[in-house]
């Protein structure tokens, strides 16, 4: 086996280890891989956002979040928060072990986005993300603070800086899909029905550094 190229040798020649993603992998230029990605998780909107325990155990926890906001070129995530969360404390104790992760059940693509978490108090900051929906999720305890409004003292924002991302765009409908897997199938090989990109931590940097805060 070679792992540098990730290939096996056998009696009918050298074939990838990993056939699917071979098949299926793609790297177009970083404004449409950037482009793409933005596309998706701002069409999906929710998704699952994993977090290191803030307890003596190395478990994760993943809650279902709302994107509340985008920065830098759309690549740094922006969501609401109680600052007296559980996330809230595994965040603060553990802000690089974060990951955001979305879904499309329909077409099967999906997107994973690792980097580091920030939590954020600054009224300014709430204040822009701030939305109404907030008062349905923090409730008001009657005591003229914490009604769930903008000046309410447990609304944080997370800001996840993105290091890491992969995602999978579907590059036909589900028709075409099923009838490619199946012609895939009895030929004993892999279907190219999805298109697999990764973006890398200077990737990620580069496209930072052009696009602060748009």
């Amino acid at each position: 086996m070679s792992t540098s190229t990730g290939s096996i040798s056998t009696s009918a020649g050298t074939k990838p280890v990993d056939p699917y993603k071979s098949r299926n992998f793609e790297d177009p230029p970083l404004k449409q891989k950037i482009e793409d990605l933005v596309d998706f998780i701002s069409e999906m909107k929710f998704g699952m956002l994993t977090t290191k325990a803030s307890t003596d155990s190395d478990l994760l926890a993943s809650r279902c979040m709302a994107l509340a906001g985008k920065e830098n070129g759309g690549i740094d995530l922006i969501f609401h928060t109680n600052l007296f969360s559980g996330k809230t404390m595994d965040l603060t104790l553990h802000p690089k072990e974060t990951n955001m992760s979305f879904l499309d059940p329909i077409s099967g693509a999906w997107a994973s986005i690792s980097g580091t978490a920030t939590v954020i108090a600054d009224p300014a900051v709430v204040a822009k993300y701030y939305s109404p929906t907030l008062k349905a999720w923090l409730g008001d305890l009657g005591d003229g603070v914490h009604d769930g409004g903008p000046s309410d003292p447990r609304i944080g924002v997370i800001k996840l800086e993105s290091k890491l991302a992969t995602y999978v765009l579907a590059r036909q409908g589900m028709f075409g899909r099923a009838i490619e897997t199946v012609k895939s199938a009895a030929r004993g090989d892999v279907p190219a029905i999805n298109s697999i990109r990764e973006l890398s931590l200077e990737e990620l940097a580069e496209w930072r550094r052009t696009h602060l805060q748009s």
